[in-house]
């Protein structure tokens, strides 16, 4: 097992992030942590002598099946700190830094009702001066609506990606290379605005957007297609015209694809993760040139990828308003990488190569955009969701 059970982020009201991770016990240091039962018997018992100030539990799960622990206020309306998948007989660490109130410790076994431990209160003396910050937690039913309506975002804009497909199709057909080249891009900038589905596409997103295998290249993997297939043959000596037949087959992977994601509601549990993971991708894939088949448009991909980060977050507003005080400091970064990764497009809509940024250029485009992402990582684990029945 890993050290590192969880990390649970989370976010104070001055949107400061505070990461409370659950440890093996072999990394404590001697003498400095309260022992916490977490069996059936015993969650929460054992918090003895209470006083403010910072804190290390050491949980140990004493039932018979592997649980999940949260640290909370009495009344249940925020958390402070999560273990995850506690093992039977295992003991995890949990820190927090807490001051004056009343908390209880909440075991959850895995096949089980939630236990309550005993409420226990805490006097303001010994007060540390940063405080742990306290979360709401979203459950499954929070979101609910938000991934109905995403859902409903996307398929509004599979005609226009069908569309784009469409008039790539036609592009190629008349051997004009520049037009084929452009239609491409239009095309394939649709495609990755929708970045955020790419776990409710499944094996679709393969074919329409998957990459070359080890040692092959977009242009010569006889097994590749989609985008990147036609990209490497546009882009290459190749004749425009034996980009025909994937650009066909595209069209058709799109229809099927529109077809398939009627009936393929996205997971709840996936909204929050996608809204962090599309930049974070762009990041790994784009921004490396890892993807790159010969046209150079990283940079245009990466503004589809903020285009497509602003929908996943936009129906998490709700839940957000109120649990993640850095939102707008999250949509000012969003704006300004935004306005970054334009600056590189020519008035002829052109896109400048990565290749071709000057050092100080690439610094700030790596900073900017490694900045967004991580004001962007506690939305992920603000929406992960909780069991509701604690």
């Amino acid at each position: 097992m890993l050290a590192l059970v969880s990390a649970f982020v989370l976010v104070g009201a001055a949107g400061i992030v505070v990461r409370v991770a659950g440890n093996s016990a072999r990394s404590a240091p001697q003498g400095s942590t309260i022992a916490i039962g977490g069996g059936a018997l015993d969650c929460g018992v054992g918090w003895i002598h209470p006083h403010a100030g910072n804190l290390t539990f050491a949980v140990t799960n004493g039932g018979v099946n592997a649980e999940d622990v949260y640290l909370e206020t009495a009344d249940g309306s925020a958390v402070f700190g999560e273990l995850e998948g506690i093992g039977v007989g295992a003991t995890h660490l949990l820190s927090a830094s807490l001051g004056q109130g009343s908390y209880h410790f909440v075991c959850l076994p895995s096949d089980a009702d939630a236990l309550i431990g005993p409420s226990i209160s805490l006097a303001r003396a010994g007060t540390p001066a940063h405080l742990t910050p306290g979360i709401r937690l979203v459950t499954k039913n929070d979101l609910t609506e938000p991934a109905i309506a995403y859902h409903a975002w996307i398929t509004g804009q599979l005609p226009a990606l069908s569309a784009g497909a469409a008039g790539l199709e036609a592009a190629v057909s008349t051997g004009d290379r520049a037009a084929a080249q452009a239609a491409w891009l239009t095309a394939h900038q649709e495609y990755e605005s929708l970045g955020a589905a790419y776990g409710a596409f499944g094996d679709a997103d393969a074919a329409i957007n998957g990459t070359p295998a080890a040692g092959d290249t977009a242009s010569n993997d006889p097994h590749l297609t989609g985008f990147h297939r036609i990209e490497g043959l546009l882009w290459s000596n190749a004749p425009v015209l034996d980009a025909a037949a994937p650009a066909r087959q595209l069209v058709t992977d799109i229809a099927s694809l529109t077809s398939q994601f009627a009936s393929s509601p996205i997971d709840p549990i996936d909204v929050g993760l996608r809204a962090h993971e599309i930049l974070e991708n762009a990041i790994q894939f784009e921004l490396t040139g890892a993807t790159d088949a010969g046209s150079h448009t990283e940079l245009a991909t990466i503004s589809a990828n903020l285009d497509g980060t602003r929908q996943a977050l936009e129906p998490l507003r709700d839940l957000l308003s109120t649990r993640y005080p850095g939102l707008a400091e999250t949509d000012r970064w969003l704006a300004r990488s935004t306005a970054l990764v334009a600056s590189f497009r020519a008035a002829n809509g052109s896109w400048q190569p990565l290749t071709t940024l000057t050092p100080t250029q690439r610094s700030v485009l790596d900073a900017t955009l490694d900045s967004t992402v991580e004001l962007l990582a506690p939305v992920a684990s603000i929406c992960d969701p909780r069991r509701a029945d604690k």
